[in-house]
């Protein structure tokens, strides 16, 4: 009988995680021919969510749940589940309800007919207008910069196969981006309809400044693209400059009477200069991403654990 884990990061969920779990085991129970656990992050929720994943785990054996000692993010919490994930095939899904658990057995399906990765695909959306182009900027980012085909959408709602798993558990530096890991992987991934729920409580914990950090960490730490870039700025700005020496010289020697131009320098000099400094700020941030891996800063910090004994249909 094969084995399924369920990672589920959970931040500000404290009314809507049990509806999750309850959906998860009416599913698994029709799908009998699975055994199954289910590991719960709290991510240094600031509610009672926590209090939520206690409740769960002395209630259900086949449930363990993961404090951090701080808030991680999305990404560092779906690697802690991983990282205690038993199961052959592990499907990760959010804490809100709006991924439709009862649909599992379509991704599962896709795993058993010969693919690596499944992705959830919503036909429509019922995120808020800022999420949705928020994803839209990550599904661009991640073409761009990682080389995820045109017509793979990617999101937080998947199935993945043990070994991609441990492929994913291999990378141990600060920064995880779930996505440029399984990307890495395997491209033997495809995508399942399934219905996409309105967010019924609460609102997402994606602020701006998250979808920022994420997409930055997305292409920093797994693709060298913006450094490709800047290199080919810095040329095409050192030729534009160099072209406007030569016209400038021409033209003092056609016509000597013609003054040099203050402001046409002044914005010459803005526009490099400011080149320059975008230029060093990447590479910058590069530079200190290295020296924060070198030191070894951990992907979570785990305060606490709440274990489940057994697995359920075992």
């Amino acid at each position: 009988m094969q084995k399924v884990s369920f990672v589920i990061p959970c931040y500000r969920s404290e009314r809507t995680l049990e509806g999750v779990v309850d959906e998860i085991r009416n599913t698994m129970q029709q799908l009998g021919k699975y055994a199954y656990n289910i590991i719960l992050v709290n991510d240094c929720s600031p509610d009672n969510t926590l209090e939520v994943i206690r409740k769960l785990c002395r209630q259900y054996d086949n449930i363990m749940g993961i404090d951090f000692a701080k808030n991680f993010g999305q990404h560092s919490a779906l690697m802690a589940g991983l990282r205690k994930a038993d199961g052959d095939i592990v499907v990760c899904l959010d804490d809100d309800g709006q991924t439709p658990a009862n649909e599992v057995g379509k991704l599962l399906e896709g795993i058993e007919n010969g693919s690596d990765v499944v992705y959830a695909q919503y036909e429509i959306k019922k995120h808020s207008m800022f999420r949705n182009f928020g994803s839209w900027m990550n599904d661009v980012m991640t073409r761009v910069m990682l080389g995820k085909p045109k017509d793979l959408h990617v999101t937080s709602y998947f199935a993945v196969k043990r070994f991609v798993v441990e492929s994913m558990l291999a990378y141990q530096n600060s920064y995880p981006y779930v996505i440029g890991l399984v990307l890495r992987a395997t491209k033997n991934i495809i995508n399942v309809p399934v219905k996409h729920r309105s967010r019924e409580i609460g609102a997402s914990g994606y602020t701006m400044k998250k979808l920022l950090s994420l997409w930055f960490n997305g292409f920093t730490s797994f693709s060298i693209l913006p450094l490709r870039v800047a290199t080919v700025v810095g040329s095409c700005c050192a030729g534009v400059g160099f072209l406007y020496l030569i016209y400038t010289v021409i033209k003092k020697l056609v016509n000597p009477a013609v003054p040099v131009g203050f402001s046409s320098l002044m914005s010459v000099i803005l526009f490099i200069g400011g080149m320059l400094m975008l230029m060093l700020g990447l590479i910058g941030e590069y530079v200190g991403r290295i020296y924060i891996s070198i030191n070894n800063s951990p992907q979570y910090v785990i305060r606490d654990e709440i274990n489940g004994k057994t697995t359920e249909n075992e």
